[in-house]
């Protein structure tokens, strides 16, 4: 059923943008859902109202088709914002034809979310990437070296901001406490926020003469080799995380690395949890009188494994200790399958003895 957007904002069809504005702001402050006597299905209602009628080429739509044309429905309470509802349709204010002049998700963030930069810490970017490595290095464990560009700290003055020897001042801006208050008006009423002061980057010093490398930010792009300790015993698609190791921020902390770790396929063995397993081909002959075959460990060395007479398709065989390792004293097992050639031709010797081991009853 088409919604009728200019009932619901309580305006004429004739009425004009700025109109269209004023009154949205009287109803969205009168039926807000954190003030008392507030409705949210209401507030909905007047957010997609307004999403429409507030946008020239969206109102010129839908006075031509109604609320069933491709821009209708917008806008909702998802959770996102101040009381479930969702304001990231009000960001950037005037963008993409917009011609919304306020933020609304500026706003109700300061109000419900307390002082607007006040209490939070700047971090910086987290860095992520993806390294292979061998079978053996993942049982075994490796260390790597990686270049990686990213901001970092200011290798002149250690993240200081300042030139050497020069000293530390408090910040004029902001009177040493990290940040400056602010009053702004809105549609409903007069707002007062606390930001992080951007002369000092919420420190409350500056330095007295900058770094001339990183312009008194303490930090710089720049390229930085880090060595990764992958450990033993690390598995396909495992994340290695170093904190601190990610992107600088100017009067933040750093952000962290993670590290995927990706483990190439072995010709022979295959992990199970902390055992090795692999299938060992033996000849018909060896099953039924027994031999011994030599395999190659994980760490390249040779050990003889005995395959006892009369051994069956399928069954495992065990060497204890030379699996993957536990800890610094103990390893897993080799488990090692038996798989039966049976010859696809016979000569007429062979052909011969086996019909005797069958009147043998074998």
């Amino acid at each position: 059923m088409s919604k009728d957007y200019y009932n619901i904002l309580g305006v004429d069809k004739k009425a004009s943008k700025e109109d269209i504005k004023k009154q949205f702001r009287k109803m969205a402050h009168k039926y807000h859902p954190d003030k008392k006597g507030g409705d949210e299905a209401k507030f909905k209602e007047l957010n997609e109202a307004y999403q429409v009628l507030g946008d020239e080429k969206k109102r010129a739509e839908y006075d031509m088709y109604g609320s069933t044309f491709s821009g209708g429905g917008g806008g909702g309470f998802n959770g996102a914002g101040a009381g479930g509802f969702d304001f990231s349709g009000f960001q950037n204010a005037g963008a993409g034809g917009q011609g919304f002049d306020f933020d609304l998700g500026d706003i109700f963030g300061d109000i419900f979310s307390g002082s607007r930069g006040g209490g939070k810490t700047r971090r910086g970017r987290d860095i992520s990437v993806d390294i292979q490595i061998s079978f053996e290095e993942s049982i075994f464990g490796v260390t790597r070296k990686l270049l990686i560009n990213k901001v970092g700290e200011c290798n002149v003055c250690h993240g200081t901001g300042a030139e050497k020897d020069s000293k530390m001042v408090t910040c004029k801006t902001c009177n040493g406490k990290g940040k400056i208050h602010e009053t702004r008006r809105s549609f409903i009423g007069t707002v007062s926020v606390n930001t992080t002061c951007p002369d000092c980057l919420g420190r409350g010093e500056k330095p007295e003469k900058a770094c001339t490398e990183c312009r008194g930010e303490g930090v710089v792009k720049k390229d930085e080799e880090i060595n990764i300790k992958v450990p033993a015993g690390i598995e396909n698609g495992e994340m290695i995380r170093l904190s601190g190791r990610g992107e600088a921020v100017p009067g933040g902390v750093t952000g962290d690395l993670y590290i995927k770790i990706h483990v190439e396929s072995h010709k022979t063995w295959k992990r199970d949890g902390y055992d090795l397993r692999m299938d060992l081909n033996i000849k018909l002959s060896d099953s039924l009188l027994g031999a011994t075959y030599p395999i190659t460990t994980i760490e390249g060395s040779n050990i003889d494994i005995k395959v006892p007479a009369g051994i069956s398709f399928g069954e495992i065989l065990s060497v204890s200790g030379k699996g993957v390792p536990i800890d610094d004293k103990r390893r897993g097992n080799l488990l090692v399958k038996i798989i039966i050639k049976t010859p696809q031709k016979l000569s007429r010797k062979a052909k011969k003895l086996v019909e005797e081991l069958k009147e043998e009853g074998v």
